[in-house]
């Protein structure tokens, strides 16, 4: 990088002058040397100038607007940054990996050969990433950029300090395309005590919480649509008695928590969350507007959630899930693919595992909004992420690399989609289709993909399905009215982890309803989140809530 080189030049200078000084140089060598300093620090202005002009002209022929054309980089559009020898960039995403991956990585590497630089990349399973996330951060492992969100970790390790600041100057230096295309708005929301801290998403759009049931198995039992609750309930509860003895087929096969579940169910009740962090959740309904500080709760504290126990409890005890669910290694959508479990519950990912199960001959699968009078939430710009770690031994090569996967139109639609004319194909207004190879390298199916999606892309010959659900949507979107407040828990952290610690033990087997008494259970984790310090902070988010609000 160019400006390093000049800083030692500097440096060289500066100690070449103390030595002569220390040796008896005369007056007149210590002026030679203020003139060669002063030279070194033109050269040095005047190659800076040089590579914003490079960056500025490669820049030039870009289209104004992501998607309204191709947006094909150059080396020339990094000239801040040192390309002179290769290195390798590892990054880490959670997620389970595509039969295909391999193959779209290397092309993704071959891209990246005029750039000296080649992509290296490590998936953190869902069964294994929320021991093994902290750990990599923590523990000296070669990690570069990383998945974050508010849902994975992201708060927890801005307070610990284990992500690079991405100042204004950093990103306008190094990430010429995002500093370009990004959303100016988007930042707001992975900006963390005045630092930002992490590349949002650039788009925003519904994210409603839905069903996916194989209605196969329910039209056995003359269960033709599930318009509520209730409805699916009666699914569950139906499956269990009647098909789980004769098929073993569950009408859930949950795994590890019922987290998604939980989200579908809530969205009766109009809620939102003012903060996503971990299982340490705080909820609000919505009033139309922002809510007071007081009208923001620990969600556990809440009768919405004490309802949804009792249902987990009375479906637990019914069967429709393995009484093994907790430590389920194969996650619930993944069962549902494999014709496993009767239902799922998601946002409209759901259609990936039903075509997955469609697979198979006479499977019918079935997707429903159960909360079709209520508002639709608006995905957060931040609720998927990528990150430079604070400990990458050179971010900015690893802001390139980011910088390309997010902007570059080939790179982005290779993670995206897959490889063009085999996983998908796409037509001249974005619009792409997933083709039979699809099933090894699935539209969206890395964590990254959701990140660095810019919202151009459609679908086109799309589930008819999903499409009348999407449609439905639309005049019912509403976005969180705290979506911009950011707490900073670092004066609490230990507090935070310590009830962390806590919930991470009761909320599982409680979403899961794998407990003996619901209201004992609840009210001791309760009590051990207050012991372990949640009044604390609960103080200061609203202490800092409360300045916020102000200021709207």
């Amino acid at each position: 990088m160019k400006m390093k080189k000049v800083l030692s030049m500097l440096l060289v200078a500066a100690m070449t002058a103390s030595v002569l000084s220390g040796c008896g140089g005369s007056a007149s060598g210590t002026a030679a040397q203020d003139g060669g300093t002063e030279a070194a620090e033109s050269e040095g202005t005047e190659a800076a100038a040089a590579d914003t002009a490079a960056v500025s002209d490669a820049l030039a022929g870009l289209p104004e607007v992501i998607g309204e054309g191709t947006v094909a980089a150059t080396p020339e559009m990094y000239a801040n940054t040192d390309l002179s020898k290769e290195e390798t960039v590892n990054m880490y995403l959670i997620g389970d990996t595509p039969n295909d991956w391999d193959e779209v990585l290397g092309l993704v590497n071959e891209y990246l050969a005029p750039f000296n630089t080649k992509l290296a990349v490590t998936f953190m399973s869902w069964s294994d990433y929320q021991t093994m996330y902290s750990l990599v951060l923590a523990g000296g492992e070669d990690v570069d950029i990383i998945f974050t969100a508010p849902w994975c970790y992201m708060y927890t390790e801005a307070a610990k300090g284990s992500f690079y600041e991405l100042t204004e100057d950093f990103r306008a230096a190094y990430m010429p395309l995002t500093n370009k295309y990004q959303a100016a708005e988007s930042w707001d929301e992975t900006t963390i005590a005045g630092k930002t801290i992490a590349v949002p998403t650039n788009t925003a759009q519904a994210a409603g919480k839905i069903v996916a049931i194989r209605q196969d198995i329910a039209d056995k039992y003359d269960i033709k649509s599930l318009d509520s609750w209730e409805d699916y309930k009666n699914f569950c509860l139906t499956i269990a008695e009647k098909e789980t003895p004769d098929t073993g087929v569950y009408a859930l096969a949950a795994s590890v928590d019922n987290n998604e579940l939980w989200d579908v169910y809530r969205q009766q009740y109009d809620t939102f969350l003012a903060l996503d962090s971990d299982y340490l959740d705080l909820m609000y309904i919505d009033n139309g507007g922002l809510p007071a500080a007081d009208d923001i709760s620990l969600v556990y504290e809440t009768e919405e959630f004490r309802k949804y126990a009792y249902d987990m409890k009375e479906l637990a005890d019914a069967g429709a899930w393995s009484r093994s669910a907790l430590t389920n290694t194969v996650t619930d959508d993944d069962a549902f693919g494999a014709l496993q479990g009767a239902s799922i519950a998601w946002n409209t990912s759901v259609f990936t595992y039903i075509k997955q199960a469609e697979q198979t001959e006479g499977v019918v699968g079935a997707a429903y909004d159960l909360t079709k009078d209520h508002f639709v939430g608006c995905e957060a710009y931040s609720n998927n992420d990528m990150a430079i770690t604070a400990s990458s031994k050179n971010p900015e090569r690893a802001a390139m690399v980011l910088d390309l996967i997010k902007m570059d139109t080939y790179l982005n639609h290779l993670l995206i989609l897959g490889v063009e004319g085999k996983h998908y194909s796409i037509d001249e207004d974005n619009k792409y289709q997933e083709l039979d190879a699809a099933a090894d390298y699935a539209a969206y199916a890395i964590s990254a993909s959701w990140a660095i999606k810019n919202g151009e892309l459609g679908e086109t010959g799309s589930d008819p399905r999903q499409t009348a659900i999407t449609d439905d949507w639309e005049d019912r979107v509403k976005s969180n009215p705290t979506i911009t407040f950011v707490f900073d828990d670092s004066s609490v952290e230990s507090y935070k982890a310590a009830v962390n610690a806590v919930l991470n033990d009761y909320v599982p087997m409680i979403e899961l309803g794998l407990v003996d008494d619901v209201d004992a259970t609840l009210d001791k984790m309760i009590e051990e989140c207050y012991n372990a310090g949640f009044q604390e902070v609960m103080d200061e988010f609203k202490r800092q809530y409360e300045e916020w609000y102000a200021t709207r």
